[in-house]
């Protein structure tokens, strides 16, 4: 919503400010779950992917860049449903590659939230432990991103101080019900869960290109 009133640079980083705050609150309530091993293997480079394509947004984003977006989208969210993605193991390199490739792309389309759950399909973890790994990668990769587009965007802020205050407070709030949610959701829907939510999103992501 706030990309179809300002351009797609300024919207990104004023999104990004109250992502890292919902961020940070689910990462305390979600701490002791994180698989460590993903972590190093998937969120180092996710981060650095994640801040090359935060750096390249101004220059190489485009509607080529949302068709891919959100085709892989659509792939990730029929494996989760049909429970193909179950049957799909990254290893280590696969898992570097992986993290680069989906930090990269999200980076450039101002979402990784969305293409990093897809790629944490891939690998062989709890619903705890996927929600707290993917909150800690998002901290990591936040805290690589948010920099440059404060850097860049941050002198045209000023004007959206409140709808970003306003948003942050709907974001924590939010944070704190989902983990509530989070908890009664059974580990066997889990990942359907996630496959139907990554479904509509890449659907979405598609329509709004027609």
């Amino acid at each position: 919503m706030v990309a179809t009133r300002y351009d797609l640079q300024l919207a990104v980083a004023a999104v990004s400010l109250p992502h890292v705050v919902g961020t940070a609150v689910r990462f305390a309530m979600l701490r002791r779950h994180i698989d460590r091993d993903v972590l190093v293997r998937f969120g180092i480079p996710s981060a650095l992917g994640g801040l090359a394509g935060a750096t390249l947004q101004s220059v190489a984003g485009g509607p080529l860049l949302a068709v891919v977006f959100g085709g892989l989208l659509l792939f990730a969210g029929l494996g989760g449903i049909t429970g193909f993605s179950q049957r799909m193991r990254f290893g280590a390199r696969v898992a570097w590659f992986g993290g680069l490739a989906s930090g990269l792309l999200g980076g450039l389309v101002g979402n990784q939230g969305g293409i990093r759950s897809a790629a944490l399909l891939g690998f062989d973890v709890e619903r705890d432990a996927f929600v707290a790994t993917a909150t800690a990668v998002a901290l990591v990769v936040d805290g690589a991103r948010i920099p440059v587009y404060l850097a860049t965007q941050g002198a045209r802020l000023g004007p959206l101080a409140f709808p970003i205050v306003l948003a942050t407070a709907g974001v924590v709030a939010g944070t704190i019900v989902g983990g509530v949610l989070l908890r009664r959701l059974p580990e066997s829907v889990f990942r359907r869960v996630v496959g139907l939510l990554l479904l509509a999103l890449g659907l979405y992501t598609l329509a709004r290109l027609g």
